[in-house]
């Protein structure tokens, strides 16, 4: 589904020059859970964010379906992001403001679909995720793993083909860090949403399809 061909990714620093991604190829199947893992540093999140055409590769390429992600101007890319990928980060980036059910639909809402529309989705996956007795709570009123979960369903909400997960355990206890990574295991498995996740949890990272190892900006 995804082919990552010979990233490299630079940042300018004091006067040089910060290498972050060396030369990085990696080919993504369809269905996949993949967690990618390595030392802070080692271009993890920084591979995530060009996958998900958040950032931009200094050089090299990704294809999604043998689609140029890189060839689509800055619209098209927002446009394929809310459609085709959910995102979920170790903060949960919920709006305070507003309830679980309506955090959930805002991937929708940005798009000006009619919230009587998706409303019954969103539903349907924070009940999925456990959620079912907390729609009207707003974040505040959740706990820690509850806002994760609200997150995850967000991120599902428009029936993307990939999720990015980077760190989503990361601010979590242990119990509900697995709790959620087991959750988002069942979601791959039953609805054959492809996962890419970032972790530092190497118990979390032996239960998926395939380990990426990263070391200096490379895949080792």
């Amino acid at each position: 589904m995804i082919t990552v061909t010979d990233l490299t990714k630079s940042f300018p620093m004091g006067g040089q020059t910060l290498t972050v991604l060396k030369g990085v190829n990696l080919q993504i199947q369809r269905g996949e859970l993949i967690a990618i893992v390595g030392a802070s540093g080692a271009g993890k999140s920084t591979l995530l964010h060009i996958i998900g055409t958040l950032d931009r590769p200094t050089t090299g390429t990704v294809h999604f379906e043998g689609q140029d992600m890189f060839h689509l101007s800055e619209g098209e890319q927002a446009d394929f992001r809310n459609r085709r990928i959910g995102f979920v980060f170790q903060f949960h980036h919920l709006l305070p403001e507003f309830t679980a059910l309506e955090n959930a639909c805002m991937p929708a809402l940005i798009q000006r679909r009619n919230p009587a529309d998706i409303e019954p989705d969103a539903i349907a996956l924070l009940q999925e995720v456990g959620l079912g007795a907390r729609l009207h709570h707003k974040p505040g009123e959740l706990s820690g793993g509850e806002q994760q979960r609200v997150a995850v369903a967000r991120a599902l909400l428009q029936k993307p083909d990939l999720v990015l997960a980077d760190e989503p355990t990361g601010n979590l206890d242990t119990h509900t860090g697995e709790a959620l990574f087991a959750m988002m295991r069942e979601l791959n498995k039953a609805r054959g949403t492809t996962f890419v996740i970032v972790t530092h949890n190497d118990k979390l990272s032996a239960q998926a399809d395939r380990i990426v190892h990263m070391q200096d900006g490379q895949i080792v």
